[in-house]
């Protein structure tokens, strides 16, 4: 996707550039293309962006450390304020810094560019889930054939110190 000129969204019909997408997003690792739709309009001093898109991408069970499918699908919509201190206030800044809740916002400059694909990147790695479970019911890891048997398992690469472990208790 090309990055989007904010002036140029005030000369496009009612302010609005409406994308279909259908392609691979950089640094997202999925099985197919994204696909979905993207609105972007300007409204003065802000942009609203309104996406759906789905994909389907490989997670890794937290219980049974399995790789199942998991389709990913957003349903959002985002206000960035147009400011024009917003570069300098990214240029000003320090790498780490404490950062109050009126600075949780999105700015960019009015007379920037909107990325399209980062923020579509963006939204869709916030709805990855936080727990990621291939079944409601998964039991997690199962002991092995050998886990019943009353004898520890040895690992042989431990057999020497084991051996010392036995003649110290002679």
């Amino acid at each position: 996707m090309e990055p989007i000129y904010i002036p140029n969204l005030v000369k496009a019909p009612d302010r609005t550039l409406t994308m279909e997408v259908r392609d691979r997003l950089q640094g997202l690792e999925s099985l197919t293309a994204v696909t979905g739709r993207m609105l972007v309009r300007h409204q003065r001093n802000y942009l609203e962006v309104t996406a759906t898109a789905e994909t389907i991408i490989t997670l890794c069970c937290d219980r049974c450390l399995q790789q199942y499918n998991h389709r990913l699908k957003i349903d959002t919509s985002e206000l960035i304020w147009l400011d024009e201190a917003a570069a300098k206030q990214d240029a000003d800044m320090p790498l780490e810094r404490e950062v109050g809740l009126e600075d949780l916002v999105e700015v960019l400059h009015p007379r920037g560019y909107f990325y399209p694909d980062e923020w579509l990147y963006e939204q869709l790695c916030l709805s990855r889930p936080h727990r990621q479970l291939c079944d409601r019911e998964c039991p997690g890891i199962q002991p092995g054939p050998d886990a019943g048997s009353s004898e520890p398992l040895l690992d042989r690469r431990w057999a020497s110190l084991a051996g010392l472990k036995i003649e110290n208790k002679e």
